[in-house]
């Protein structure tokens, strides 16, 4: 198994047909994920296209997800977690944590996402809203927005199979001042590994 240190971010090139077990090791680590068609980095996992797509701002184990285009790039395969991931909040920037009170730079998952894809040169045209998984995002019934702690345990894992040739991106979510990595709110590594 490869490893996504804490606070990075990796970038990781799949073939149509293959896929990416991503590990969950401690049980308390949001992972921003993003997928771009690899023939055409303006082709991306939408969560916007996939909320109409799958009719839920919840995608379930067997749930296609879904690009820009409408067309499925990968394949929820298998999760072992109870389920909780979000598709409604954007990658964290420099701009959230400033708003957070951070006056000094802070590693953020747009940064992860960038510099994930310059290390396999893969242009970066736009940064989607990501699949954030195991990050835990109640709604009530009012749309307030509660930022909670992962209900995943450690060693759970998903399992995204490729429907195109794709570039999957994963960043251990840095964020360090609201509990969505856990009460501690310690960002610390996952593990990785393609399959066939």
């Amino acid at each position: 198994m490869d490893t996504v240190p804490a606070r990075r971010g990796r970038a990781v090139r799949l073939a149509a047909g293959q896929a990416i077990r991503i590990v969950n090791t401690h049980g308390t680590q949001v992972v921003d994920t993003w997928a771009f068609n690899a023939a055409d980095p303006n082709e991306v996992m939408s969560m916007e296209h996939l909320h109409a797509f799958l009719g839920s701002v919840f995608p379930k184990q067997g749930d296609a997800l879904v690009t820009n285009r409408r067309r499925p790039i990968l394949i929820l395969e298998e999760d072992t977690s109870p389920g909780r991931h979000d598709t409604v909040i954007a990658a964290c920037d420099l701009h959230r944590y400033q708003s957070l009170g951070c006056s000094g730079y802070h590693d953020n998952c747009t940064d992860n996402l960038q510099a994930a894809l310059a290390l396999i040169g893969f242009p970066c045209t736009q940064v989607p809203a990501p699949l954030n998984l195991w990050m835990n995002i109640p709604i009530t019934p009012d749309g307030t927005i509660i930022w909670g702690e992962p209900l995943s345990r450690p060693g759970d894992h998903v399992t995204l199979r490729a429907v195109m040739d794709c570039v999957v991106v994963m960043s251990t979510c840095p964020q360090d001042m609201i509990p969505i990595n856990g009460r501690d709110c310690t960002p610390v590594s996952v593990q990785f590994e393609v399959l066939e």
